[in-house]
């Protein structure tokens, strides 16, 4: 079997990983035969001997009649640690019989340049694989990439139907740590939705369909948050936070927190002792962009403030953690951390 049967496909686009699968999976060329069938495998911790049996047992074996298998592998990382098993999967790519073919498909956090596997798809591209990166799109970006999906649906989208979609899944949000793994899926459900629940006597879905009939899916930002926080926004500080709440665990937002307030603490000491915000570069080995964004923060608050602030997080701290046998629910856990945001920065923001 040629090495054309083979491919990696990594990146922060599930949509488009999943439409790259199928693309490949669809190649007359690869499968002269017809479109193989889809076998999907996880690989786990601690279980690499059987999930390497399983893989190497289906790619080896051949079909008579009908379509063959497309075993399509997620965390390969698994299978490529120990320098063993990573030759018996390589062993096992070589070895695949004619209708078969193995894919990685594997979901990364936004911005990661390089395949997990890289070993693994190193070897794919040797073969003649492809090797593919799909980065999600976002703000304009993101917006054409919805009107080319609604041209291959017949859906019409009104002038600015597809940006008001956009903003509405996330796209323009530009925080770096956002994930952003399924707008593109989400906003192909919604394009949907909206094609099913559109006015018969309309030519078009509008930006007033859109706002009708499309919550906001806008993902959390945990920088997005600290950086309201340090400079004081009081109700974009509480939205971000509620957006945070359901995805990221609490020890982890006190801990940025925490973090966040010892920096503008020695900050404003520093600037009261005379230091200019340029040479903060020097004295904290600060990138002189967050240097100047970190000073702005300190100057928005007295160091008193600041203290009163970092003594009630560490009282937040407390009972997050249960210290002293006083136990919280998640609502009152919630609530602690509104009131700490709104007490706390005394702001119209």
């Amino acid at each position: 079997m040629s090495g054309a049967a083979l491919a990696y496909f990594w990146g922060d686009d599930s949509y488009a990983l999943d439409a790259a699968v199928e693309a490949f999976r669809h190649d007359a060329e690869r499968f002269p035969a017809g479109a193989p069938e889809r076998w999907r495998v996880r690989a786990e911790a601690g279980d690499a001997g059987r999930t390497l049996g399983e893989v190497g047992a289906r790619l080896a074996t051949g079909t008579m009649f009908g379509a063959g298998t497309l075993a399509i592998l997620s965390n390969a990382g698994q299978l490529v640690r120990k320098g063993t098993d990573r030759a018996a999967l390589l062993a096992a790519i070589a070895l695949i019989a004619d209708g078969n073919g193995f894919v990685v498909s594997e979901e990364t956090d936004s911005g990661k340049k390089e395949p997990p596997a890289k070993s693994l798809a190193d070897a794919i591209r040797a073969a003649g694989g492809p090797v593919r990166r799909f980065e999600a799109p976002r703000e304009g970006a993101l917006a054409a990439w919805i009107e080319a999906r609604a041209r291959e649906r017949s859906i019409a989208l009104a002038l600015g139907a597809a940006k008001e979609l956009a903003t509405r899944v996330g796209g323009f949000v530009r925080e770096g740590d956002v994930d952003r793994r399924n707008q593109g899926r989400l906003a192909v459900m919604e394009l949907e939705k909206l094609e099913l629940h559109r006015d018969a006597d309309s030519a078009a879905v509008t930006v007033e369909d859109v706002r009708a009939l499309v919550p906001e899916a806008v993902p959390g930002s945990i920088w997005a948050f600290v950086d309201a926080v340090g400079t004081r926004q009081r109700s974009r500080a509480l939205k971000l936070l509620e957006r945070l709440f359901d995805e990221t665990p609490e020890p982890v937002l006190l801990a940025v927190l925490h973090r966040r307030l010892r920096e503008l603490i020695e900050i404003a000491d520093r600037l009261a002792s005379g230091e200019s915000p340029g040479s903060l570069v020097r004295s904290m080995k600060l990138q002189p962009f967050r240097a100047e964004m970190l000073a702005r923060q300190a100057h928005a608050w007295t160091v008193r403030e600041l203290a009163d602030a970092l003594e009630g997080l560490l009282e937040l701290d407390a009972r997050v953690k249960g210290v002293g046998g006083v136990t919280a629910g998640d609502a009152q856990i919630r609530l602690a951390f509104d009131l700490w945001v709104t007490d706390r920065e005394a702001s119209s923001g």
